[in-house]
């Protein structure tokens, strides 16, 4: 009886209502990763727009779990990876679309160093232009520094000095989550995903927390991926502001120093308080309700440690 092979990759992807995506994205996978032993595992977030149904009936190869509720991006890849047999996680967004074989680079690039933990290609836009996919480490230089990056990338004049900076693989600190290549055995040793993060910063702070172990995270722009960019976060853009505030509160709080923090504190409360005295936007009133007790609750741990 001839041995089955182990799975090298697991494909992983969170859904939440993109069943006007997700065909395109697993057709893609399908169409292009040529290899006899990956698996695909779709993590359903409680959809209500039909996505369940849709894998079920026309991908019948993916191994589909279902959610009782939405509780994040994070949460749900660590859904994904529990079941997963890879010896590679390849953790990618609903809205991602491939146009090769990829996989073979990747594969190379963790077995040519060991310390490689997490890797991430090349991005682009629907129309093929660079998508910046990577980040300095996040503080207040490196929020400064990353914002100032995609400034001068909106900027014409600067587009080609940004590009020439991807055009060699080359060590960085942050890969963005919408395609994310890491070992299993890293995943699994790291805990997953903090799934505090319901959404935004998980991937920074994953990728945080595999330097402090002393993995390396790679970009590289050899291979290369269609990402459409805030599908599912368009059509919640209220909340997910929120929410990125509440996220950014907290990777400050796990990975900054104490005066970071309090910078942070003190700009976001200047920024939204002259936001809702000039708009009287409830966003802007919320998000200053929230820096209030996610501050109290910050104090409270501190006392009791």
């Amino acid at each position: 009886m001839n041995q089955k092979q182990p799975i090298s990759v697991s494909f992983i992807l969170v859904n939440y209502n993109g069943a006007e995506i997700l065909p395109d994205c697993l057709n893609s996978i399908e169409k292009f990763i040529d290899i006899p032993n990956y698996e695909i595992i779709v993590v359903d977030n409680a959809s209500t727009d039909g996505s369940v149904e849709l894998v079920a009936e026309k991908f019948p190869k993916v191994s589909l779990l279902k959610q009782a509720k939405n509780c994040g991006f994070g949460a749900g890849n660590n859904a994904g990876a529990k079941v997963a047999s890879g010896e590679f996680l390849f953790l990618l967004n609903t809205d991602t679309v491939l146009t090769s074989n990829i996989i073979f680079h990747l594969i190379e690039l963790m077995q040519a160093d060991p310390q490689v933990g997490i890797i991430g290609p090349k991005l682009l836009n629907p129309d093929g232009s660079l998508q910046i996919s990577v980040s300095p480490a996040l503080g207040i230089k490196g929020e400064y520094q990353a914002r100032q990056m995609h400034r001068d990338y909106l900027n014409i004049s600067q587009q080609n000095l940004i590009e020439q900076k991807f055009q060699e693989i080359q060590e960085v600190d942050i890969v963005v989550g919408a395609a994310f290549f890491i070992r299993s055995s890293l995943f699994h040793k790291l805990g997953g995903f903090d799934e505090t993060f319901f959404m935004y910063f998980e991937e920074s702070d994953l990728c945080q927390r595999a330097q402090y172990q002393g993995y390396k995270i790679i970009y590289t722009p050899h291979v290369s991926l269609i990402h459409l960019k805030g599908y599912s976060i368009q059509k919640a853009a209220n909340t997910m502001a929120i929410e990125y505030r509440r996220s950014q509160i907290y990777y400050y709080q796990k990975h900054r120093p104490l005066w970071e923090q309090l910078l942070l504190y003190l700009y976001l409360f200047y920024k939204f308080f002259v936001e809702f005295l000039t708009t009287a936007n409830p966003n802007s009133l919320k998000i200053i309700i929230l820096l209030f007790t996610v501050k109290k609750a910050a104090v409270q741990v501190s006392v009791s440690n």
